[in-house]
């Protein structure tokens, strides 16, 4: 007979301890493979596909669309084929009907999720928590039967999956007097010990029961018999109550972006210097290398390459503070960030070991991670480790700013719109494409003289793009 196996959350990387649901890419019933991807997850970083290591059919779904799981909590079960004999209990073939093979349990498939191997889960006892009148709940969202086809792969997991939906953890049920209340994500069980919810008195809008996080809130929004809520009052600008106030959740993107950013102010002492430029022989200078053939380079490409001949010039601004140790920490590479507005928000995807990149390949790698932080694509390691930033905001149609420097590194060059203005060139009044270039830059690692040397360096490159020979 097939044999269940549970997939849990598996350990995205990069310290990150939850994910959030975003799409199901199967239904319970349907037959997957090895290493098929199964759900879409956003994490504080990326959207990712999660795949499967086993191969069977899907006997349960644990979780609704919008909700947050942390590491370790069950995403699905599949009934698998009967196991090898000799083998320590995990699959070594899917069996009759699932058609699919099974990694070895203890080994995973082998696929590598955002650089780590998806992992069979540890072996656990399972335990049945009788409902008076002799039968068991199910504690998943969506548990069922697999839709009926007559094949034997499907009646096994009919038949295993009664295991599952009756055998969830005790922790996945709560009781509410005579039956069961289903309780899947840890984040309803702890928001209703937060506002003091008995959840015996919630009924739940989920299959079969299950309590989901917009039924804690309903029931803490409004009175329950035998207990008074207060609702706090939100005070508008003129005093009274706020009663079209719309709260937005901060998570995933926006969570990791608004920590980020308080930490930064919490910890660095920044100080921002600026200068305006004149950027008419830049653009020039641009559209004579696109003019010569081959790929085309886009402004923010040379930009960066200017930036990295600064940094080769200024090294001690290529670093991080070690609080800890009390020591300034120089490193090796340029690992050059670059901010990126998407519908999901700011991100700053990495241009890994930029210094070594000319400027053709440096447009290539920027468009590269442009166009996957447009379409949801980039991986947690595209989105971390960088040492610098480079923050194009004239994108925007804005001059100037005063950005929060990207923890942890220690400085960040931005660069305003270039637009015509009057300016004093060669001794005379003229229209010239002028650029607010700032530079905002962590005090420990430097003073202002080294600050301004970086930024002044940095304004002669775009006036004079010559100069970058003398560093090439």
């Amino acid at each position: 007979m097939a044999v269940v196996r549970e997939f849990t959350l598996p350990d995205l990387g990069e310290g990150l301890t939850e994910a959030e649901i975003v799409r199901w890419l199967v239904q319970v019933g349907d037959v997957v493979a090895v290493d098929q991807p199964v759900v879409e997850v956003e994490t504080a970083k990326a959207m990712v596909e999660v795949p499967c290591p086993y191969g069977g059919v899907v006997t349960a779904r644990f979780g609704e669309e919008g909700t947050e799981l942390p590491v370790g909590a069950p995403l699905l079960t599949v009934a698998v084929g009967e196991p090898a004999t000799g083998s320590c209990g995990g699959p070594e073939s899917s069996g009759e009907g699932s058609g699919t093979p099974a990694s070895p349990e203890g080994e995973g498939s082998g696929n590598v999720l955002v650089g780590y191997g998806t992992q069979a889960p540890a072996a656990r006892r399972r335990r049945v928590r009788a409902v008076p009148g002799g039968s068991a709940r199910s504690g998943g969202a969506d548990a069922g039967a697999p839709a009926a086809g007559g094949e034997r792969a499907r009646q096994e997991a009919v038949d295993a999956g009664g295991a599952v939906r009756s055998g969830r953890s005790s922790g996945l049920l709560e009781t509410a007097g005579a039956g069961t209340r289903a309780v899947i994500s840890p984040l309803v069980r702890r928001l209703a010990r937060e506002r003091g919810l008995d959840l015996a008195q919630v009924r739940g809008s989920g299959p079969d029961g299950l309590i989901t996080r917009a039924d804690v809130e309903r029931a803490t929004a409004a009175p329950l018999p035998g207990r008074e809520t207060a609702v706090p009052e939100v005070p508008s600008a003129v005093g009274g109550p706020e009663s079209g106030a719309q709260r937005v959740p901060l998570r995933g993107v926006r969570g990791a972006v608004a920590e980020k950013l308080s930490r930064s102010r919490r910890e660095i002492p920044d100080a921002t210097c600026w200068v305006d430029a004149d950027a008419t022989e830049l653009l020039a200078a641009r559209r004579a290398m696109n003019a010569a053939g081959g790929p085309k380079v886009s402004l923010l490409a040379v930009l960066a390459r200017i930036t990295t001949a600064a940094l080769a010039r200024h090294p001690e601004l290529n670093a991080t503070v070690d609080t800890e140790a009390r020591e300034i920490v120089r490193l090796p590479g340029v690992h050059l960030g670059f901010a990126a507005q998407t519908e999901r928000g700011l991100v700053v995807p990495v241009v890994r070991d930029a210094h070594t990149l000319d400027t053709v390949q440096l447009s290539e790698e920027i468009a590269r991670l442009t166009e996957a932080a447009r379409t949801g694509g980039l991986t947690p390691a595209e989105l971390t480790g960088g040492t610098f930033t480079l923050n194009n905001y004239g994108v925007f149609g804005v001059d100037g700013s005063t950005p929060i420097i990207n923890h942890p590194e220690a400085a960040m060059l931005g660069v305003g719109r270039i637009a015509p203005k009057p300016w004093v060139w060669e001794g005379e009044l003229a229209v010239r494409q002028v650029v607010q270039l700032s530079f905002t830059f962590d005090h420990r690692v430097c003073d202002g003289g080294t600050a301004g040397g970086f930024l002044r360096y940095v304004a002669d490159c775009v006036e004079r793009p010559a100069v970058l020979l003398r560093s090439m």
